[in-house]
C-alpha cells in the first residue's frame, strides 16, 4: 500500500506565503518524478511544478518566480513554497508522484488526496 499525504493547505491573504508538503509512504521501491498540481472549481487540473529525479524542474508559467519546489529524496517528500500568493492561486493542490512499488518492475503514477488553498482577504 502506497499513500501521498499532503499538509500545509490553508487561508492565506493575497501576497502572502504559504509552503505545502507532501510525504510518500509505503512499499516504494523507488521514486522517479514528484510533483504539484491544482484544480479549481469549474477547472481542469493544471500542472504548477513538477520535479523530475536528476533532471530539471518545470513550472507553470502562472507561478514562475513566485513559487519553488524542493524534494528531499531521503524521506520521499515534496515542498511547494508558495510567496507573493494571488487570488487566482486558490484551488485544490495535489501532490503526484511516479513510483515504483517493491516487487513492481513498473512506475505507476499516485496521487495525494489533495490541500485546500485559499487566497482571499
Amino acid at each position: 500500500q502506497v499513500q501521498l499525504v499532503e499538509s500545509g493547505g490553508g487561508l492565506v491573504q493575497p501576497g502572502g506565503p504559504l509552503r505545502l508538503s507532501c510525504v510518500a509512504s509505503g512499499s516504494i521501491a523507488s521514486i522517479a518524478d514528484m510533483g504539484w498540481y491544482r484544480q479549481a472549481p469549474g477547472n481542469q487540473r493544471e500542472l504548477v511544478a513538477r520535479f523530475p529525479r536528476g533532471g530539471s524542474v518545470n513550472y507553470a508559467d502562472s507561478v514562475k518566480g513566485r513559487f519553488t519546489i524542493s524534494r528531499d529524496n531521503a524521506k520521499n517528500t515534496v515542498f511547494l513554497q508558495m510567496n507573493s500568493l494571488k487570488p487566482e492561486d486558490t484551488a485544490v493542490y495535489y501532490c503526484n508522484a511516479q513510483l515504483r512499488r517493491y516487487g513492481s518492475a513498473s512506475y505507476e503514477n499516485y496521487w495525494g488526496q489533495g490541500t485546500q488553498v485559499t487566497v482571499s482577504s
